[in-house]
């Protein structure tokens, strides 16, 4: 399995963007407890193929929207007799066959309402990734039915470094901050150089998400900006 993580490539534009986060002592310390984990014998998600699949898929310089999720589903599903995580290194998505959790139902309810789109069968979200939107985790491992239990590890420096990057280094991105988790990274961002589009959680415990026209406001700021807006009813 270390062998596995010590594989996983970050793209090389990634890479220069972050190269003071993935350099750093705090980085290393990162994947020692990693390693420690999966040493100890934890089940582990998402798979270590899949922890940066947030970077893997959305490329530097076509990225539009941060979608900012908080831990990674912790939980699996039997698909076609085969035990697969619900993480995929995606912020609120599950692979294909999963069923769709509470959180993400919501978001199709949203898309539902105020764009009129049909929602897909299944949860994947790797459409819009390819698009330009960068479906971030604050915590990019977990382990097995226990959430949170990564917390320590030391994830949440580095992808608040990956905010602060962006801020600092690229121009009218939206950054998307569903929840007070999700607020409280907006000290992060330079509103003057970027939108910062808040809502309520979409999970059904909370209030207020549907209806909220998240979707559509960034759109509306993408073209203001000059740029193509997401096709936010791309599933395939």
């Amino acid at each position: 399995m270390s062998i596995e993580l010590d594989k996983v490539k970050i793209p090389q534009d990634w890479k220069n963007l972050l190269k003071d986060e993935l350099l750093s002592p705090y980085f290393a310390e990162i994947k020692s407890h990693y390693m420690d984990a999966l040493a100890r014998g934890e089940l582990v998600y998402p798979l270590p193929k899949d922890i940066f699949a947030a970077f893997c898929l959305t490329s530097l310089e076509n990225l539009k929207v941060i979608i900012l999720g908080q831990d990674p589903y912790h939980g699996y599903a039997m698909v076609n007799g085969e035990c697969v995580p619900q993480a995929m290194g995606l912020s609120f998505s599950v692979p294909r066959g999963v069923p769709i959790p509470p959180s993400l139902k919501n978001i199709y309810k949203e898309l539902a309402q105020t764009l009129h789109i049909t929602p897909p069968l299944h949860g994947d979200l790797s459409a819009w990734a390819k698009q330009g939107v960068l479906l971030l985790n604050s915590i990019l491992s977990v382990k097995a039915h226990s959430p949170a239990s990564h917390k320590h590890f030391g994830w949440e420096d580095f992808t608040d470094g990956v905010i602060r990057a962006l801020s600092q280094n690229k121009q009218n991105l939206v950054f998307m901050l569903w929840g007070n988790y999700a607020k409280k990274k907006a000290v992060l961002i330079d509103s003057t150089k970027h939108k910062i589009i808040t809502a309520p959680h979409p999970s059904p415990l909370a209030q207020g998400f549907v209806g909220s026209n998240v979707f559509v406001n960034a759109n509306v700021y993408l073209q203001e900006c000059s740029k193509s807006p997401i096709d936010w009813g791309r599933f395939d």
